[in-house]
């Protein structure tokens, strides 16, 4: 059989650092990207015949399309595509500004699908193919403080969601990831804004516990164990559709889920009401 080749962005550190040395282990080539590939050296000369580094920035359209193209170009085909690289963005929503509002979803969302767009062709015409989007906790439950990079994961697990339906016929897999706190050293890389001393005793108290001075108090997952898992179920073939990482966002997902249901739950009647009359 003959090995297959992952596609990783966002490797030079954390979840994608820990995934490519884990595909690695496992016998797999990788193609991995950063905005500057310089940074992946010693992962490239560490594996000269088995890692292929590439300059990519997710703002960047055409740089999407040229590692994409070399990475199909390398060994025949992407196998496995994971979308690991983001953003982080700490702000109350009237704190928000627009120039990193707009950085943010060109990174998180924007870059993630003109990612996806420029592998599909490929995958299709082999029909098979898997692509992992790496979502998060804040995918699912939006915190104060955090509510913009939320509505980022937010529009990720929509674009996953239907993605998977679309291209289940054709042989390609999709699973969105919703990683809890690991330690991938996001906390460094937010995107941070002025501060309004208003939102103190809410979206600030939540942004001074995710800093990168904080991690290991809020963040007690192993990107290194997330890795091998992703490669496993790789492996494996058997891929979830959703697939929560870690206690912590376990239970914060479910709680939402719950919540969600009670509060639709409770206005169940009003729902039902809109209807003409006769109708329901």
């Amino acid at each position: 059989m003959s090995t297959k080749t992952w596609f990783i962005t966002g490797a030079s550190s954390g979840l994608g650092a820990a995934t490519a040395n884990a595909a690695l282990r496992a016998g797999y080539r990788v193609a991995v990207t950063a905005r500057d590939k310089a940074r992946l050296k010693t992962l490239a000369e560490a594996h000269p015949d088995a890692v292929l580094p590439l300059s990519m920035d997710l703002t960047k359209p055409s740089e999407i399309k040229a590692a994409i193209a070399a990475a199909e170009e390398w060994h025949g085909g992407i196998d496995v595509l994971m979308n690991n690289a983001a953003l982080g963005y700490k702000a109350a929503i009237e704190e928000g500004e627009e120039h990193n509002i707009r950085t943010l979803f060109d990174t998180n969302v924007f870059g993630v699908v003109n990612t996806i767009q420029a592998a599909l062709p490929g995958m299709r015409a082999r029909a098979s193919g898997t692509i992992i989007n790496v979502s998060s906790t804040a995918g699912v439950v939006s915190m104060p403080g955090l509510g913009y990079y939320s509505s980022s994961k937010h529009a990720l697990e929509a674009v996953s969601d239907a993605l998977y339906v679309e291209v289940a016929p054709l042989g390609i897999k999709v699973a969105t990831i919703e990683p809890g706190g690991f330690r991938t050293g996001i906390a460094g890389r937010n995107l941070l804004s002025p501060r309004i001393e208003a939102y103190d005793a809410t979206a600030h108290k939540i942004m001074d516990i995710l800093t990168a001075e904080n991690e290991d108090a809020y963040a007690p997952g192993d990107p290194v164990r997330m890795a091998e898992i992703l490669v496993e179920l790789v492996k494996s073939g058997d891929m979830p559709r959703q697939l929560i990482m870690g206690a912590d966002s376990w239970t914060a997902i479910m709680t939402k889920l719950d919540a969600l249901r009670a509060e639709y739950e409770k206005w169940k009647d009003v729902s039902y009401s809109t209807y003409f009359s006769g109708r329901g």
